[in-house]
């Protein structure tokens, strides 16, 4: 039997309802949900009962009593994953959808590290943000079990970290954040989009409804937050050919042209890095580290207290933008023309890196013309 209607069978006893739904293969994309019928706006698809979910209260004792009980939630339900391995446990039909190792290789995480030196400065600080994670979750699971080995647990991490959901419940109500999170069977098969159908749990159980109305045949979709390609690429290993939340980290850009004194006045008033560039605009952090390359000191030091609005030198700063994003685009295109020459890595993880790199510089073009645009018009008046 297909592993998938293993699945449904498994689950159907489970209380887990669908409705107009069904997961399938979709070519080249793993597994996603398809409509099996014409859906309604606000339609409920999908209901998944609380008592299906895998958390921190399913995990056995055999394993949390071995476990420090300050190992975060993720490794510990990675933990409750790579061992349980057995076909009779009862989690076998939905252990057997998951993603193989093989499908989680666009993870940069399992990029080899020459790969993962071409990423763009906020996707690297991701990666090296979950790489301390893991290890830390793995030195606490290692010793614990040391007949695991590290695949295959690093193998169970990354299927926590891509397919469990944020859930506040009264028992995790004092855990951190990061620590309520859930897995549960079916809804995880769900693919992101940047607006997707309505997800939130009730008192008894998940339910998923269709956001707007869905064709038979069509993908029915999730969003999993409003987040940014380089986090989708780290943290879920794909990139979106279209994106509303994208943006573009300028730490390098911008940091490169500062001076040791005037990183030292930037970080005293807590306006050094994080200088971010979306769709629409700079950011304030953006505003305030290029008036410092541009400005004089006391005029800087009025549009940081607040003083100056900034109107005045906005022209200065939009100029100063604009020549330093079009040298970034320069060297954009470098590193495409490298990557694309590199052997490390596979294929697949070189043309997603690629891929990103080009939707940074349309993001960079875009943020170009779109500063021009006031001095075009002005220049014409």
């Amino acid at each position: 039997m297909d592993p998938l209607d293993e699945l449904l069978r498994w689950a159907e006893p489970k209380g887990v309802a669908l409705n107009g739904i069904r997961p399938q293969r979709l070519p080249g994309r793993g597994v996603g949900v398809i409509a099996t019928k014409a859906l309604q706006p606000d339609e409920v698809v999908l209901e998944v009962p609380i008592s299906c979910l895998r958390s921190i209260g399913t995990v056995p004792h055999s394993i949390t009593r071995k476990l420090p009980k300050s190992l975060p939630i993720h490794g510990l339900l990675a933990a409750d994953l790579a061992l349980d391995s057995s076909p009779s446990e009862i989690y076998a039909p939905w252990n057997a959808v998951c993603p193989t190792p093989f499908d989680l290789s666009s993870m940069p995480l399992l990029w080899p590290s020459a790969l993962q030196a071409y990423l763009p400065g906020t996707a690297k600080s991701i990666l090296s943000k979950q790489r301390a994670k893991f290890v830390r979750d793995w030195a606490a699971v290692s010793a614990a079990f040391p007949d695991l080995d590290e695949e295959t647990y690093r193998h169970a991490w990354l299927l926590v970290n891509t397919r469990t959901f944020y859930y506040l419940n009264p028992k995790l109500r004092r855990r951190r954040k990061e620590d309520r999170m859930v897995l549960q069977p079916v809804a995880d098969l769900f693919n992101h989009a940047e607006t997707g159908c309505n997800a939130a749990f009730s008192a008894v159980s998940f339910v998923v409804r269709a956001d707007r109305a869905y064709e038979q045949g069509e993908e029915v979709r999730i969003c999993y937050g409003r987040h940014g390609g380089d986090f989708l690429a780290v943290e879920y290993g794909f990139v979106m050919a279209e994106n509303r939340w994208d943006e573009v980290g300028l730490d390098e850009v911008v940091m490169s042209r500062l001076s040791e004194k005037w990183r030292e006045r930037l970080e005293e008033v807590s306006f050094l890095g994080g200088y971010v560039l979306d769709r629409e605009t700079v950011c304030h952090r953006t505003q305030v580290a290029l008036r410092a390359l541009c400005c004089e000191i006391r005029e800087w030091k009025r549009f940081v207290d607040g003083e100056d609005d900034g109107d005045g030198s906005q022209a200065k700063v939009d100029k100063l933008l604009v020549e330093m994003l079009e040298a970034y685009r320069v060297k954009i295109g470098e590193v495409v023309c490298e990557v694309q020459g590199l052997k490390e890595g596979e294929q697949e993880q070189r043309t997603m890196l690629v891929e990103r790199w080009r939707q940074v510089d349309r993001l960079v073009e875009m943020s170009i013309m779109r500063l021009r645009s006031p001095r075009v018009e002005n220049e014409a008046n």
